[in-house]
């Protein structure tokens, strides 16, 4: 069995971003030359998700106001964790979303539903950030 790892780099410009990142997964699976096994794809941050949805804008604004709605960023004043951060929001974010997708790989390549695709959720960006691909198989 085969083994691959590699991270990923993100510095998002606003404090919350949906990167589709299913081009850089798929390079990966590429390198890895793995045909057959799993791909493991997490956040390597407490305030970041890894989640597989629909790559469509509207969706993507429905996930701005439901999330919004559920842990609002403000007042501040409002979460016990802000006593010396602000991003209490962004943590809970994260645990609605998820940290993590596996996916299996067949024929060497990911398979995926009709529109699936991988994306990186920032809940707390401004600064550098990172996500692992693992890959088993042969």
């Amino acid at each position: 069995m085969k083994s691959y790892r590699k991270e990923l780099w993100f510095e998002t410009k606003r404090r919350r971003e949906l990167i589709n990142i299913t081009p850089r997964v798929i390079d990966c699976l590429e390198e890895s030359g793995i045909r057959e096994g799993l791909l493991l794809c997490n956040a390597m941050h407490i305030t970041a998700s890894v989640f597989i949805n629909d790559d469509e804008p509207g969706l993507h604004g429905d996930f701005e106001v439901w999330l919004e709605g559920l842990a609002p960023e403000k007042p501040y004043s409002r979460y016990r964790h802000n006593g010396c951060e602000d991003n209490a929001d962004a943590h809970l974010k994260r645990s609605i979303m998820g940290r993590e997708v596996v996916v299996a790989v067949t024929d060497g390549r990911l398979d995926f539903g009709p529109w699936e695709q991988i994306f990186y959720g920032e809940f707390d960006g401004g600064r550098r950030k990172r996500v692992l691909v693992k890959i088993i198989g042969e």
